[in-house]
Protein backbone atom coordinates (compact mmCIF):
# COMPACT_ATOMS: atom_id res chain seq x y z
CA UNK A 1 0.00 0.00 0.00
CA UNK A 2 1.45 3.45 -0.73
CA UNK A 3 1.88 5.62 1.71
CA UNK A 4 -0.11 8.56 2.92
CA UNK A 5 1.69 11.40 1.92
CA UNK A 6 1.92 14.28 4.48
CA UNK A 7 3.57 17.63 5.27
CA UNK A 8 5.34 18.58 8.82
CA UNK A 9 4.00 21.27 10.13
CA UNK A 10 5.30 22.90 13.75
CA UNK A 11 2.56 20.60 15.41
CA UNK A 12 3.17 17.52 13.80
CA UNK A 13 2.67 15.78 10.31
CA UNK A 14 -0.59 16.55 9.05
CA UNK A 15 -1.75 14.42 5.65
CA UNK A 16 -2.06 16.32 2.98
CA UNK A 17 -5.54 14.56 1.79
CA UNK A 18 -6.85 16.25 5.54
CA UNK A 19 -5.08 19.43 4.72
CA UNK A 20 -6.48 19.68 1.44
CA UNK A 21 -10.14 18.85 2.16
CA UNK A 22 -10.00 21.49 5.27
CA UNK A 23 -9.02 23.70 1.75
CA UNK A 24 -12.80 21.86 -0.20
CA UNK A 25 -14.67 22.68 3.10
CA UNK A 26 -13.91 26.23 3.37
CA UNK A 27 -16.37 29.26 1.77
CA UNK A 28 -13.86 30.65 0.37
CA UNK A 29 -13.15 27.14 -2.34
CA UNK A 30 -17.07 26.50 -2.32
CA UNK A 31 -17.36 30.32 -3.55
CA UNK A 32 -14.76 30.69 -5.88
CA UNK A 33 -15.29 27.37 -7.56
CA UNK A 34 -18.81 28.48 -8.01
CA UNK A 35 -18.21 31.49 -9.67
CA UNK A 36 -15.35 30.49 -11.60
CA UNK A 37 -16.94 27.47 -13.27
CA UNK A 38 -19.90 29.99 -14.08
CA UNK A 39 -17.51 32.71 -15.91
CA UNK A 40 -15.66 30.15 -17.72
CA UNK A 41 -17.83 26.83 -18.26
CA UNK A 42 -14.58 24.88 -16.96
CA UNK A 43 -14.29 22.45 -13.79
CA UNK A 44 -12.05 23.37 -11.23
CA UNK A 45 -10.49 20.75 -8.98
CA UNK A 46 -8.44 21.40 -5.95
CA UNK A 47 -6.51 17.57 -5.13
CA UNK A 48 -4.10 16.62 -3.00
CA UNK A 49 -0.36 16.39 -3.48
CA UNK A 50 -0.84 12.73 -4.80
CA UNK A 51 -4.44 11.80 -6.48
CA UNK A 52 -4.51 8.61 -8.26
CA UNK A 53 -7.66 9.17 -10.61
CA UNK A 54 -8.88 12.07 -13.20
CA UNK A 55 -9.06 15.48 -11.43
CA UNK A 56 -12.57 16.57 -13.08
CA UNK A 57 -14.12 13.11 -13.49
CA UNK A 58 -17.46 13.39 -12.47
CA UNK A 59 -17.62 16.86 -12.06
CA UNK A 60 -19.91 19.68 -13.41
CA UNK A 61 -18.84 20.53 -16.81
CA UNK A 62 -16.65 17.70 -17.09
CA UNK A 63 -15.43 17.21 -20.94
CA UNK A 64 -17.53 14.36 -22.22
CA UNK A 65 -14.42 13.20 -24.22
CA UNK A 66 -13.18 12.67 -21.15
CA UNK A 67 -15.59 11.17 -19.95
CA UNK A 68 -15.88 8.60 -22.32
CA UNK A 69 -12.10 8.34 -22.17
CA UNK A 70 -12.83 7.13 -18.01
CA UNK A 71 -15.07 4.24 -19.36
CA UNK A 72 -12.45 2.49 -21.08
CA UNK A 73 -9.48 0.95 -19.43
CA UNK A 74 -7.13 1.34 -22.38
CA UNK A 75 -7.38 5.10 -22.67
CA UNK A 76 -8.19 5.57 -19.07
CA UNK A 77 -4.60 4.35 -18.74
CA UNK A 78 -3.01 7.00 -20.70
CA UNK A 79 -5.00 9.75 -18.85
CA UNK A 80 -3.98 8.49 -15.81
CA UNK A 81 -0.05 8.49 -16.85
CA UNK A 82 -0.80 12.10 -18.39
CA UNK A 83 -2.22 13.40 -15.13
CA UNK A 84 1.05 11.97 -13.85
CA UNK A 85 2.98 13.71 -15.81
CA UNK A 86 1.57 17.23 -15.87
CA UNK A 87 2.31 16.71 -11.53
CA UNK A 88 5.80 15.29 -11.85
CA UNK A 89 6.63 18.47 -13.90
CA UNK A 90 4.68 21.16 -11.41
CA UNK A 91 6.80 22.47 -9.08
CA UNK A 92 6.56 26.05 -7.82
CA UNK A 93 4.88 27.40 -10.63
CA UNK A 94 1.96 26.34 -12.42
CA UNK A 95 2.57 23.94 -15.53
CA UNK A 96 0.59 23.50 -18.52
CA UNK A 97 0.85 20.35 -20.76
CA UNK A 98 -0.63 18.80 -23.47
CA UNK A 99 -2.50 15.35 -22.79
CA UNK A 100 -1.54 12.27 -25.84
CA UNK A 101 -5.22 13.46 -26.67
CA UNK A 102 -4.52 17.20 -28.19
CA UNK A 103 -6.19 18.27 -24.69
CA UNK A 104 -4.68 21.28 -22.31
CA UNK A 105 -4.65 20.32 -18.78
CA UNK A 106 -3.16 22.54 -16.10
CA UNK A 107 -1.88 22.38 -12.54
CA UNK A 108 -1.54 25.46 -10.45
CA UNK A 109 0.78 24.53 -6.92
CA UNK A 110 -1.19 25.20 -3.19
CA UNK A 111 1.63 25.38 -0.69
CA UNK A 112 1.78 25.13 3.39
CA UNK A 113 4.92 27.00 3.99
CA UNK A 114 7.43 25.69 1.45
CA UNK A 115 5.77 22.04 1.05
CA UNK A 116 3.38 21.56 -1.78
CA UNK A 117 0.00 19.84 -0.37
CA UNK A 118 -2.11 19.53 -3.65
CA UNK A 119 -2.83 21.59 -6.95
CA UNK A 120 -5.97 23.27 -8.46
CA UNK A 121 -6.52 21.68 -11.81
CA UNK A 122 -8.40 23.26 -14.96
CA UNK A 123 -8.21 21.89 -18.64
CA UNK A 124 -9.95 19.49 -21.00
CA UNK A 125 -9.93 22.39 -23.52
CA UNK A 126 -8.20 23.03 -26.93
CA UNK A 127 -6.51 26.56 -26.89
CA UNK A 128 -6.67 26.73 -30.65
CA UNK A 129 -9.34 25.34 -33.72
CA UNK A 130 -8.72 21.95 -34.18
CA UNK A 131 -6.73 21.15 -37.32
CA UNK A 132 -6.91 17.67 -39.56
CA UNK A 133 -3.66 17.14 -37.91
CA UNK A 134 -4.45 17.24 -34.82
CA UNK A 135 -7.46 15.02 -35.54
CA UNK A 136 -4.83 12.37 -36.87
CA UNK A 137 -2.90 12.39 -33.77
CA UNK A 138 -6.17 11.83 -31.33
CA UNK A 139 -7.46 9.19 -33.67
CA UNK A 140 -4.30 7.65 -33.73
CA UNK A 141 -3.66 7.38 -30.01
CA UNK A 142 -6.99 6.35 -30.03
CA UNK A 143 -6.40 3.49 -32.30
CA UNK A 144 -3.10 2.60 -30.10
CA UNK A 145 -5.61 1.87 -27.29
CA UNK A 146 -8.01 0.02 -29.38
CA UNK A 147 -10.71 2.58 -29.86
CA UNK A 148 -12.11 3.60 -33.37
CA UNK A 149 -12.21 7.58 -33.59
CA UNK A 150 -15.93 7.47 -34.95
CA UNK A 151 -19.48 8.38 -33.82
CA UNK A 152 -19.54 9.34 -30.13
CA UNK A 153 -16.49 9.29 -29.00
CA UNK A 154 -15.44 11.59 -32.76
CA UNK A 155 -18.25 13.95 -31.62
CA UNK A 156 -17.23 14.80 -28.28
CA UNK A 157 -13.45 15.21 -29.14
CA UNK A 158 -14.79 17.80 -31.67
CA UNK A 159 -17.30 19.29 -28.81
CA UNK A 160 -14.04 20.28 -26.60
CA UNK A 161 -14.05 24.25 -25.58
CA UNK A 162 -11.74 26.37 -27.70
CA UNK A 163 -9.94 28.79 -25.28
CA UNK A 164 -7.41 31.12 -27.23
CA UNK A 165 -3.69 31.14 -25.52
CA UNK A 166 -3.79 34.11 -24.16
CA UNK A 167 -7.48 34.00 -22.62
CA UNK A 168 -6.65 30.82 -20.77
CA UNK A 169 -3.32 32.21 -20.04
CA UNK A 170 -5.21 35.22 -17.82
CA UNK A 171 -7.81 31.90 -16.66
CA UNK A 172 -4.36 30.45 -15.18
CA UNK A 173 -2.98 33.53 -13.63
CA UNK A 174 -6.47 34.36 -11.80
CA UNK A 175 -5.88 30.67 -10.31
CA UNK A 176 -2.41 31.36 -9.45
CA UNK A 177 -4.13 33.96 -7.40
CA UNK A 178 -6.68 32.25 -6.13
CA UNK A 179 -3.88 29.27 -4.82
CA UNK A 180 -2.01 31.86 -3.13
CA UNK A 181 -5.51 32.89 -0.96
CA UNK A 182 -5.84 29.20 -0.74
CA UNK A 183 -2.06 28.73 1.05
CA UNK A 184 -2.64 31.66 3.50
CA UNK A 185 -5.95 30.26 4.57
CA UNK A 186 -4.39 26.58 5.17
CA UNK A 187 -1.28 28.04 6.66
CA UNK A 188 -3.46 30.32 9.43
CA UNK A 189 -5.91 27.08 9.42
CA UNK A 190 -2.72 25.20 10.62
CA UNK A 191 -1.66 27.37 13.41
CA UNK A 192 -4.81 28.13 14.88
CA UNK A 193 -4.63 24.37 15.48
CA UNK A 194 -1.31 24.53 16.66
CA UNK A 195 -2.16 27.27 19.10
CA UNK A 196 -5.54 25.39 20.56
CA UNK A 197 -5.41 23.81 24.16
CA UNK A 198 -5.32 20.26 24.55
CA UNK A 199 -8.48 18.98 25.73
CA UNK A 200 -6.26 17.28 28.74
CA UNK A 201 -5.10 20.86 29.41
CA UNK A 202 -8.18 22.52 29.50
CA UNK A 203 -9.53 20.24 32.00
CA UNK A 204 -6.68 20.50 34.15
CA UNK A 205 -7.43 24.53 34.12
CA UNK A 206 -11.05 23.37 35.40
CA UNK A 207 -9.84 21.13 37.94
CA UNK A 208 -7.16 23.40 39.58
CA UNK A 209 -9.23 26.66 39.33
CA UNK A 210 -12.73 24.48 40.95
CA UNK A 211 -10.10 23.11 43.68
CA UNK A 212 -7.56 25.79 43.91
CA UNK A 213 -7.35 26.21 47.87
CA UNK A 214 -6.94 22.64 48.98
CA UNK A 215 -4.44 20.39 48.42
CA UNK A 216 -3.53 19.93 45.00
CA UNK A 217 -1.48 17.20 44.16
CA UNK A 218 -0.29 16.00 40.48
CA UNK A 219 -1.64 12.47 40.46
CA UNK A 220 -4.84 13.51 41.31
CA UNK A 221 -4.51 16.99 38.42
CA UNK A 222 -3.10 14.55 35.89
CA UNK A 223 -5.84 11.91 36.28
CA UNK A 224 -8.90 14.48 36.56
CA UNK A 225 -7.09 15.29 33.08
CA UNK A 226 -7.59 11.75 31.52
CA UNK A 227 -3.51 11.61 30.94
CA UNK A 228 -1.21 9.66 32.84
CA UNK A 229 1.21 12.16 34.95
CA UNK A 230 4.41 11.59 32.46
CA UNK A 231 2.37 13.12 29.40
CA UNK A 232 0.35 15.05 31.21
CA UNK A 233 3.76 16.97 32.51
CA UNK A 234 4.80 17.43 29.41
CA UNK A 235 1.71 18.75 27.33
CA UNK A 236 0.80 20.87 30.58
CA UNK A 237 4.43 22.65 30.32
CA UNK A 238 4.37 22.93 26.68
CA UNK A 239 1.30 24.53 26.64
CA UNK A 240 1.38 26.63 29.28
CA UNK A 241 4.68 26.92 29.67
CA UNK A 242 5.06 26.32 33.42
CA UNK A 243 5.36 23.13 35.81
CA UNK A 244 2.45 21.92 37.36
CA UNK A 245 3.68 23.19 40.70
CA UNK A 246 4.20 26.86 39.15
CA UNK A 247 0.94 27.13 37.43
CA UNK A 248 -0.99 26.64 40.55
CA UNK A 249 1.31 28.73 42.63
CA UNK A 250 0.50 31.42 39.99
CA UNK A 251 -3.15 31.14 40.56
CA UNK A 252 -3.47 31.01 44.18
CA UNK A 253 -1.41 34.13 44.02
CA UNK A 254 -3.55 35.62 41.43
CA UNK A 255 -6.58 34.62 43.64
CA UNK A 256 -5.06 36.13 46.32
CA UNK A 257 -4.65 39.45 44.88
CA UNK A 258 -8.11 39.64 43.72
CA UNK A 259 -9.11 39.08 46.99
CA UNK A 260 -7.61 41.17 48.69
CA UNK A 261 -8.64 44.23 46.56
CA UNK A 262 -12.02 43.23 47.02
CA UNK A 263 -11.26 43.48 50.72
CA UNK A 264 -9.62 46.80 50.83
CA UNK A 265 -10.47 48.16 47.58
CA UNK A 266 -7.16 48.61 46.64
CA UNK A 267 -4.09 46.38 44.77
CA UNK A 268 -1.10 44.89 46.47
CA UNK A 269 1.00 47.47 45.40
CA UNK A 270 -0.89 49.93 46.87
CA UNK A 271 -1.73 48.30 50.15
CA UNK A 272 1.66 47.57 51.19
CA UNK A 273 1.97 51.42 50.30
CA UNK A 274 -0.62 52.74 52.66
CA UNK A 275 0.96 49.99 55.10
CA UNK A 276 4.14 50.98 55.07
CA UNK A 277 2.98 54.99 55.47
CA UNK A 278 1.27 53.72 58.15
CA UNK A 279 4.08 52.15 59.77
CA UNK A 280 6.49 55.48 59.17
CA UNK A 281 4.18 58.04 60.89
CA UNK A 282 3.84 55.23 64.43
CA UNK A 283 7.39 55.74 64.56
CA UNK A 284 7.96 59.17 63.82
CA UNK A 285 4.65 59.56 66.52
Amino acid sequence: MRPMPATKTAGGTMPNKQLVEMLLRSRLFRDYEGVFTKATGLPLALRPLEYWQLEHHQKTNENHFCALLAERPATLAVCLQSHAEIIRHTGNVPCTETCPFGLTETAVPVRLGEETIGFLRIGQVLRRSAIQTDKARAAAKLKECGVPFVTDIRKAWEATPIIPKDKYGAMVRLLTFFAEQLSALINQIVLEKQNAEPELVRKAREYITQHKMEPLSLGAVAQASGASVFHFCKVFKKTTGLKFTDYVARIRLEDAKTQLKRTFGQSPTEFRARLHSGQRKSKAA
